[in-house]
């Protein structure tokens, strides 16, 4: 069981509606594997739909391009900056795409990759320094579709969840350490 997932027991009863049992809905005669059933009888092969397909999270690109278009540079004004962007991550071979902001205001300032072999941050499209290390990352957020905003994650931890990103001031008047100095445009 994976931490912060409540646990289920899939199920092909056709009583069941859901096609899982919560550890609630058991009945007296049921028994799952943790409460003693003996294991000897097969299940039968189940042929229907899929009840549950594991999440993947191999890319965030259409995340980060809803967030683009829907929040950081939403409307018509931002429509050719955001197209652009979106050109040069569909042109690129990475998987996990980072928005850099400016602040805690959450203002867009540029799109980037991680390098896989150094593990920095490498600017794709936008402004900001070329490459950011990760000690050099303040504060990471995670964007919501629902909500259309992005929220701040309580961590230092750069992972798949990780959408956005912010930087010390002092990196943005440029001369930081990782190439802070050359701050044009794409």
């Amino acid at each position: 069981m994976r931490p912060g997932h409540s646990w289920f027991l899939c199920s092909t009863r056709p009583d069941s509606p859901s096609g899982c049992v919560t550890p609630s809905r058991l009945t007296n005669g049921e028994k799952d594997s943790e409460s003693g059933s003996n294991g000897t009888s097969p299940a039968p092969e189940y042929s229907g739909p899929k009840l549950f397909k594991e999440p993947s999270f191999k890319s965030n690109k259409f995340i980060i391009h809803n967030a683009l278009s829907r929040c950081c540079l939403a409307g018509k004004v931002n429509e050719s900056q955001k197209n652009k962007i979106v050109e040069e991550m569909e042109k690129s071979p990475a998987n996990h795409f980072l928005i850099l902001f400016r602040d805690s205001s959450c203002q867009f300032r540029g799109v980037y990759t991680v390098n896989p072999d150094t593990q920095e941050l490498v600017r794709l499209a936008g402004v900001g320094p070329r490459t950011v290390s990760s000690i050099q990352v303040e504060s990471i957020y995670k964007y919501s579709s629902d909500r259309k905003q992005f929220s701040a994650i309580p961590s230092k931890t750069m992972g798949m969840s990780v959408d956005a990103f912010t930087i010390p001031s002092h990196l943005w008047q440029g001369g930081g350490a990782g190439g802070g100095g050359n701050f044009t445009r794409n």
